[in-house]
């Protein structure tokens, strides 16, 4: 039995709970003393030693590091559950476009996790998004896993500026990158079942955590980021244009330009109209700018 599917069982209300449970599914006032007494940490083999009071929750628990936490687990259980040839039936992914599928998902995940070091302010050691400090944590999760499953280099680009290169091997995905997310789910879900805050936001920052030290040197790599950064992608929709007896798709550049074109050459007569108010709009919205100029 798999540590993710085993359902705690109450068999009486007398607080009569296997071992081996980590949260009882049904407590009554009456058998939670005794209940206490019998769950069982997985992760340390011995009882666990907090847990929920009336009145409390998980972001009352937790509060500044629950979103970002819980985006994080959901995260690395999209992660794990990808591995499974049975969820990936689901989607009619079988054979090398599963194995695709598998490598691209966590080839995104580690790029993601870099990408996400421009949302970190260094000035106050803080977070700015909680998806991205999620996603900055499973890589260095995945890189400490080592054996090569991932891989970070500061290079020199063809423009003489900072660039960086991040590999997976996809080899590794299931021999290393799996046991190394497994054991991180769970214990992040530990953490988070038995209300053991203290050790939640010593796992969860350790791994948040951000210096110039080690041979990734994260605030480094932020200014390299920062550096390359590009202009959010426009998708631009295509034409089609009749000539003749003949179909002619007409493709435009993903820019506000390309925008303009596409929505124009669509509705042709009334472009002259189309014009008048993107006019009057850009006008109403120009005081904005005026400090800009």
């Amino acid at each position: 039995m798999s540590q993710f599917s085993k359902v705690p069982r109450v068999t009486q209300c007398k607080g009569e709970v296997e071992q081996f449970s980590l949260v009882p599914k049904v407590l009554c006032v009456a058998c939670v003393a005794s209940c206490k007494e019998a769950v069982i940490n997985p992760e340390t083999g011995e009882l666990i030693q907090s847990w929920y009071h009336g009145g409390e929750t998980w972001d009352s628990k937790f509060s500044t590091i629950a979103s970002s936490y819980e985006e994080c687990r959901a995260e690395c259980v999209g992660l794990y559950l990808c591995l499974n040839k049975d969820v990936l039936r689901i989607f009619e992914l079988e054979g090398e476009d599963a194995e695709d599928v598998i490598y691209i998902n966590w080839l995104n995940m580690v790029r993601a996790g870099l990408l996400g070091l421009e949302f970190y302010t260094p000035e106050t050691g803080t977070w700015r998004q909680a998806h991205m400090q999620a996603r900055f944590v499973i890589l260095r999760v995945l890189l400490e896993a080592g054996e090569g499953l991932v891989s970070l280099q500061h290079t020199t680009g063809a423009d003489g500026k900072p660039d960086a290169l991040i590999t997976l091997d996809r080899n590794k995905i299931l021999p290393v990158g799996k046991p190394a997310i497994e054991r991180f789910l769970r214990r992040l879900q530990v953490l988070k079942s038995t209300a053991d805050v203290a050790g939640g936001r010593a796992l969860y920052g350790g791994f948040s955590a951000m210096t110039n030290e080690g041979p990734e040197r994260f605030l480094s790599l932020r200014d390299t980021v920062l550096l390359r950064k590009e202009a959010r992608k426009m998708f631009v929709q295509a034409n089609t244009r009749l000539e003749g007896e003949d179909v002619t798709l007409v493709q435009y550049e993903g820019t506000a330009a390309g925008l303009i074109r596409s929505f124009s050459e669509r509705f042709p007569e009334d472009a002259e109209l189309l014009e008048r108010h993107l006019l009057e709009l850009s006008d109403a919205d120009a005081h904005f700018w005026a400090s800009q100029g």
